[in-house]
């Protein structure tokens, strides 16, 4: 067990509007980049193929192709570093890891989508 005292720092620490998505769903995370003096936010898309666990150590890695090549990226899911994160769709998967993606090519790599349900019109009072 860990310390309570460290689990309380630990707590100050932790994000209070991270965003719930899954492992299969696709992403675009807003990273703030520091070149030189200056600081801008570029966005990383692509599919996250796992998330691990934990409080403050919680990490998620997405993957995208970039000209032909696989690009991943690790992220921590709490750090200051990220402006938001947005969930472009939901994924249809059976694993928490999605590795074998890196074999896969085409249209064989890509990952079924969740319709999600519109919502649905309210009917006009009749006056």
């Amino acid at each position: 067990m860990r310390n309570a005292a460290i689990q309380h720092i630990e707590a100050k620490f932790l994000r209070q509007d991270v965003t719930v998505f899954n492992t299969g769903d696709s992403v675009r995370v807003h990273w703030k980049v520091k070149e030189g003096e200056k600081e801008r936010v570029q966005a990383f898309e692509g599919i996250v193929i796992r998330k691990t666990k934990g409080a403050h150590r919680a990490t998620f890695t997405v993957r995208k192709l970039s000209f032909g090549v696989g690009v991943e990226r690790v992220f921590p899911l709490h750090s200051p570093r990220y402006e938001k994160i947005e969930v472009l769709s939901r994924g249809k998967v059976n694993r928490k890891r999605l590795f074998y993606l890196r074999e896969l090519k085409g249209k064989a790599a890509r990952v079924d989508v969740i319709e999600e349900p519109k919502p649905a019109k309210k009917a006009a009072a009749a006056s």
